[in-house]
């Protein structure tokens, strides 16, 4: 099977957020489209393994925000590459709350939906949530974030619960050579092993192979292995 066919299927980038006065949650999407113009209907897919997927189903609806070309890195790995389960990915973005108390994303945001919840369906390792619009709103008029600008241009990665992850298709490992920089493929944040990650607990003088399996980049949370040798 040729991965590379799969990349130029054309996918957007949003944030897909659900949740209620007790938890919000959200997560990057790239598999968003409208199903119905009337009503009004759009559909999202969403790992099993994402926490927003059972706060979706609790709180029966969801909203999406259409992230805009130039998204920071800092909104992709908080969103990407972190989990619900560990931290409180709203208490420093921009964000409001939707009439049906559902949180929706505004940080790098172009437009938005604010949806109910009225299908799902099983699909395997996804679920695909339909919900109809019940308000939106265009906030600017910049260019939306494509799969295929982040893809090529920003050289950034589908997270592991993305329908489009393909694992690390690095197929040629490189020698393991100490004090070599290396570089967050999200962000952009150089690892330098001469200084370190002192506020992980990571000292000056320590490898990056020699980094905790569960190390994650000190700017985005990117894992160890969306990093590339410099």
């Amino acid at each position: 099977m040729n991965i590379e066919a799969f990349f130029k299927l054309s996918y957007g980038l949003y944030v897909v957020s659900s949740g209620d006065e007790k938890k919000y949650n959200g997560y990057i999407a790239n598999t968003v489209f409208q199903v119905t113009a009337e009503p009004p209907q759009l559909a999202v897919v969403c790992n099993k393994n994402n926490l927003t997927a059972s706060v979706i189903q609790k709180s029966n609806g969801f909203s999406v925000s259409v992230l805009q070309k130039e998204t920071k890195p800092e909104t992709m790995g908080l969103f990407g590459f972190q989990s619900g389960t560990n931290i409180n990915k709203f208490e420093k973005i921009n964000y409001k709350t939707g009439e049906t108390g559902i949180p929706i994303v505004l940080e790098d945001t172009i437009a938005w939906f604010e949806c109910e919840l009225v299908q799902q369906f099983d699909v395997g390792s996804h679920i695909v949530f339909i919900g109809k619009i019940l308000n939106n709103e265009l906030v600017t008029k910049e260019e939306p974030l494509t799969y295929a600008y982040y893809h090529t241009v920003k050289k950034g990665r589908a997270p592991k619960n993305a329908p489009t992850y393909q694992g690390n298709t690095n197929s040629v490992k490189k020698p393991d050579v100490k004090y070599t920089k290396y570089k967050c493929l999200i962000c952009g944040h150089i690892y330098d092993p001469e200084v370190g990650d002192p506020d992980s607990g990571i000292p000056p003088g320590t490898a990056f192979e020699d980094l905790p399996d569960d190390w994650s980049c000190p700017v985005c949370g990117a894992e160890k292995e969306n990093f590339v040798e410099v």
